[in-house]
């Protein structure tokens, strides 16, 4: 719930601590932030230049997940969650499915999910009891206080190296989920989708170098067996959206044998 998580938000405005105000999150400067009926708040700082997942791309996502297709994915990540003091903060949170597993891992824990993507903190905000959801913008400081996060997650999410060290609690954890040259390789030829670089492993280290350390890298790589529906979910959950139409991937996907075998294949990589 989101009031469990505001002990830890920051305004985004002047970073003064927030307090709930009846139907609001407000500072003591009045910067005011109201919290929607499903429960999310926005703490953007301006105006947002991306407003990330579109509705059928959160639909697309909550299915696929939803179906258990990553949960090897979910199991790496748990068994990598080691935090400091401090809450955990999923950065590019989509529906929370990920924070959520991390938070059933650590009962004595509370969860902040923030996303560009108004439409993911619906449903990011009820997917667990001890989470709190907030809009805002992951190349923004984060809306939380310095060195209250004990445990930070990116799950094919993107990265600020600054704003993440900035939130982190000297003894916390970053945790990166990051995909390999083969994760989808069976799909990326045939449906024309954007590939993973070789190195990009190495690429993360290299940016996020100023302020993080790496200290232990999982491989975690396995098969999924996909009917054409839950590869539609796949390509239509994630940046190819943005590059291909639905008809255009569609006509692909009904060529391809049912059901489709495909390698998932990332990286779980602990920074600290």
């Amino acid at each position: 719930m989101l009031a469990d998580v505001v002990p830890y938000l920051a305004c985004p405005q002047c970073a003064a601590d927030l307090t709930v105000d009846g139907g609001a999150l407000r500072c003591a400067n009045r910067h005011t932030f109201d919290v929607a009926r499903q429960g999310y708040v926005s703490l953007l700082r301006g105006s947002a230049t991306f407003t990330g997942d579109t509705p059928a791309m959160v639909e697309a996502r909550a299915a696929f997940l939803g179906a258990g297709h990553y949960a090897p994915i979910v199991r790496a990540l748990v068994d990598a969650a080691l935090p400091g003091p401090g809450c955990v903060i999923d950065v590019g949170a989509g529906v929370g499915h990920y924070l959520a597993a991390v938070l059933d891992a650590l009962p004595d824990r509370v969860g902040l999910a923030v996303d560009a993507s108004k439409h993911a903190m619906r449903r990011a905000a009820r997917a667990h009891p001890r989470l709190g959801a907030a809009v805002c913008d992951a190349w923004q400081p984060l809306p939380v206080r310095p060195g209250s996060t004990g445990l930070a997650l990116t799950v094919f999410a993107p990265r600020n190296p600054a704003a993440l060290r900035r939130a982190l609690h000297p003894d916390g954890t970053l945790l990166v989920v990051a995909p390999t040259d083969r994760h989808l390789a069976e799909l990326v030829s045939t449906l024309d989708l954007l590939a993973v670089e070789k190195d990009k492993a190495e690429r993360i280290d290299a940016k996020l170098a100023p302020h993080f350390t790496p200290v232990r890298r999982d491989d975690c790589e396995f098969t999924m067996t996909l009917p054409h529906a839950a590869v539609a979910a796949l390509v239509g959950m994630g940046p190819n959206a943005f590059h291909r139409t639905a008809d255009s991937v569609g006509a692909r996907i009904a060529a391809l044998p049912a059901p489709v075998t495909v390698t998932g294949s990332v990286t779980v990589t602990t920074y600290r």
